[in-house]
């Protein structure tokens, strides 16, 4: 087959062949700094992004997978909640397309990048719904805009402008006006991912990266493995 004519292979920006090699230099990673559990161990690196000002360390993607058409899709969303039972997102579970998604298969994927320390960590495994008293417990700390908002959006339906959007927002706030306590909508609420493989990835020079996957055996216990990069 022919090349196409108008293909360009990006570089990234700002970058050229000399200064490539100045890229993923800030750190290594070695299986004797790795927790045995993998929670354990994210939270550590979550901490440290923290400290060390990484924008916005809970922004993750989550990527989800319809069956039986295998169709992928993913988005920006928060982590907002992480323990030992895994890690949970919030979202409207009625008429987003993750929720198409995970009604017909009820597995996931997150991906967090932290560019400012260059580590990537992923999570894949089960995902299921909280429960509507879990789920209370989060919606509670949220401003009120956001709860009424959680009401209002049908998310992912087709809108024929903005003013329908505002109307519907308009119409949960008349509805609750006045109170304080708004219960969460039957629809909406937490979704948490237990890991079954996690993998943590430090950059480093030459596109050689320190990789560890951590996969959940049988018994329960966590196995850890260095990957080629």
């Amino acid at each position: 087959m022919a090349p196409q004519a108008n293909r360009r292979i990006l570089n990234p920006s700002g970058t050229n062949d000399s200064n490539q090699a100045q890229q993923y230099t800030k750190g290594e990673l070695n299986i004797d700094q790795l927790h045995p559990d993998p929670v354990t161990q994210f939270d550590i690196w979550f901490k440290h992004a923290q400290e060390e000002k990484v924008h916005q360390p809970e922004t993750v993607t989550l990527s989800t997978a319809e069956l039986p058409s295998g169709r992928v899709s993913a988005r920006m969303v928060y982590l907002k909640e992480v323990d030992e039972h895994g890690f949970v997102i919030y979202s409207n579970w009625a008429t987003s397309r993750k929720a198409h998604d995970v009604n017909t298969n009820p597995h996931a994927a997150l991906t967090f990048w932290w560019h400012e320390l260059e580590r990537q960590v992923r999570v894949e495994g089960p995902c299921e719904r909280m429960t509507a008293e879990e789920s209370q417990v989060y919606y509670d700390t949220r401003i009120r805009g956001s709860r009424i908002g959680a009401w209002a959006s049908q998310q992912s339906k087709v809108l024929r402008d903005r003013a329908e959007l505002e109307q519907q927002v308009a119409d949960v706030e008349k509805k609750f006006e006045g109170a304080e306590k708004i219960p969460v909508p039957e629809f909406w609420g937490g979704l948490r991912v237990r890991p079954a493989m996690v993998e943590f990835w430090q950059g480093r020079p030459s596109r050689l990266h320190d990789r560890f996957r951590y996969t959940k055996g049988e018994d329960g216990e966590w196995k850890v493995d260095r990957l080629s990069p």
